[in-house]
């Protein structure tokens, strides 16, 4: 009975850091399929490249705000 109070203390003690977890999961998918379709539209149009890197950038900032909302605001 001892293990199942500590065990309890410790899922309380973590249930905090759920929201940053979620939130940088979340972010890091969407980098992920920012960087993944903006290679396969490198590659479908090399002539683009400059106007594709600029979106795929911005596109992954606004992906980490989502991580920093989660991590900072999340509390």
């Amino acid at each position: 009975m001892n293990i199942l109070a500590e065990a309890i203390n410790q899922m309380g003690s973590i249930s905090g850091s759920i929201q940053g977890a979620l939130g940088c999961l979340g972010a890091a998918l969407g980098v992920g399929l920012v960087g993944m379709k903006s290679v396969d539209a490198v590659g479908r149009n090399p002539g683009a490249f400059g106007q594709i890197m600029v979106l795929g950038i911005l596109g992954m900032a606004l992906a980490e705000a989502v991580a920093f909302y989660a991590l900072f605001l999340g509390k």
